[in-house]
């Protein structure tokens, strides 16, 4: 059997088998380092001569952020291909670039994307050496995407687009064509991709040819004061310092309680409890909650309890319309060593679904931000990239690094089966249209066993007392009553059983 259905994978303590890999591997590496070197450790001030150790692992320190700024702070300029005759989804919306007009309208849907990358020279994180998440910080920034695009469908205008979003950069709008002994690639067509610059192309489609989730047109220099004023603060929350509630100092000391500490790999599971939790401790945001579904499944009253304020009202009022905004987050495994195919056509119909906020995962060991697909390729964000600190502090900070100019996209056999799904519902009836859309969408899969499931009824009605969204222990295990003794003799050495 090459896979396993999500639903049937047991998590242990919420970290996924690809974690436990890669500490064992980190525990290896922390002896022989990269280059021969040792990955900086805190100073033991129990030890004797403390100076000494401390002044060795700022040096180390330094030597691994010099040769990660140099891997990560540069890259190889190569074009992306995208077919004219194809449609290409990007969160809900879908695009057809075989005109000025809808190149533009995908131009501003990609570029208006918070693009969060890997950063250097800022504040030394509590309790290291580090000053830099260079090499082993790109799912905390994947998870950082993903929440930054919750955050923008919470709180902007619904057709908001970044008002000075970069023209593309290093693509091509092609038409591919069948493969044939005589053209074995695609027939190349003059882009439509400005360079930066140019003016925005004033054609556009007549109304009734225009798609439903057409954006609309504003005019040329249209600015809306207050929705930048709530931009910048958006990506003020997720500055690399310390006080920032998104920040990576916020998110790493987070993650202390899960066992892990600046330098770890994280996996996608161990980041939705860490956003979950950053966003119930920060006070700058109102009205919105995080729920992490656990086990594969959603418990609709779980997240009712969670958002309903009704219920926290004495007595409880049945007529209150009061609820939270709420942000699901499913921790699934598409497959067991690899991606399993049947899962595909699921993915991209959820993709398609306009609740849909993005899916963190990536290549093995190299995170990427989901944002869409187009045929059998996924478009995604990458934070691999190197960047200078910026102090979101000062007014009116640059938001140019912020966001990102050039579409990527990778196959979709390449997708590593471990990610997290995210979700947005704005109100209680949203929340119930996304239970019937995800449901259809998830019904599209081949496979015996969905990829994750929406039931009734609380966690504990199903034997996991302890175990909801809001508390910050283990993941629970989906098995019958009485052979949960099973899950605990084969944790040492599985992530997760068949069932």
């Amino acid at each position: 059997m090459n896979s396993v259905s999500p639903s049937s994978a047991q998590y242990i303590g919420g970290v996924m088998q690809d974690e436990l890999v890669e500490n064992r591997r980190q525990q290896s590496m922390e002896q022989q380092g990269s280059f021969g070197l040792r990955q900086p450790q805190s100073p033991d001030p129990s030890g004797e001569a403390a100076g000494e150790p401390d002044e060795m692992d700022k040096l180390k320190a330094k030597l691994m952020s010099a040769w990660n700024n140099v891997k990560y702070g540069w890259t190889v300029k190569s074009k992306t291909s995208f077919n004219k005759m194809s449609p290409i989804t990007i969160l809900g919306h879908s695009y057809l670039l075989n005109s000025e007009d809808e190149v533009e309208r995908f131009r501003l849907a990609f570029v208006s994307r918070i693009w969060l990358t890997y950063r250097r020279e800022f504040p030394q994180l509590e309790g290291s050496t580090w000053t830099t998440d260079c090499g082993w910080g790109c799912m905390l920034r994947s998870g950082q995407m993903l929440l930054a695009q919750g955050l923008l469908v919470h709180l902007m205008p619904r057709d908001w687009a970044w008002p000075d979003a970069h023209q593309l950069t290093d693509v091509d709008f092609e038409v591919f064509r069948p493969r044939s002994p005589a053209r074995a690639g695609g027939v190349p067509i003059p882009s439509f991709g400005l360079q930066r610059g140019s003016s925005t192309p004033e054609k556009t489609l007549p109304s009734d040819q225009l798609p439903k989730c057409s954006q609309k047109k504003r005019p040329e220099g249209f600015r809306d004061s207050r929705a930048e004023a709530i931009h910048h603060r958006l990506v003020n929350w997720f500055g690399d310092q310390p006080p920032a509630p998104f920040g990576v100092h916020q998110l790493v000391d987070i993650g202390k309680s899960s066992g892990k500490k600046a330098g770890d790999w994280y996996g996608p599971s161990i980041v939705a409890h860490i956003l979950r939790k950053a966003v119930s401790k920060t006070s700058v945001i109102h009205n919105l909650t995080v729920y992490v579904a656990q086990d594969c499944t959603v418990y609709k009253e779980d997240v009712a309890r969670l958002c309903d304020l009704s219920l926290s009202q004495t007595p409880p009022d049945p007529s209150s319309e009061a609820w939270k905004s709420v942000i699901i987050l499913v921790p699934v495994r598409l497959g067991g060593e690899a991606l399993n195919p049947t899962y595909i056509e699921c993915v991209k119909n959820i993709l398609k679904l306009e609740c849909c906020i993005g899916i963190i995962g990536g290549k093995p060991k190299h995170s990427l931000y989901f944002i869409g697909f187009q045929d059998e390729h996924l478009l995604y964000l990458d934070p691999h990239y190197c960047q200078p600190v910026v102090d979101v502090t000062q007014v009116n900070f640059s938001l140019e690094s912020f966001h990102c100019s050039s579409p990527k996209k990778m196959p979709f056999n390449r997708m590593d089966p471990s990610c997290t799904i995210g979700f947005y519902a704005k109100n209680k009836k949203d929340f119930e249209s996304l239970c019937s859309a995800v449901n259809m969408a998830l019904s599209s899969s081949k496979e015996k066993y969905p990829v994750f499931t929406f039931v009734e009824g609380h966690c504990q009605d199903y034997g996991l007392e302890g175990h909801s969204s809001n508390n910050s222990g283990p993941t629970a295990h989906i098995l019958p009553p009485g052979n949960l003794s099973l899950s605990n003799n084969r944790r040492n050495s599985d992530e997760f059983v068949f069932l």
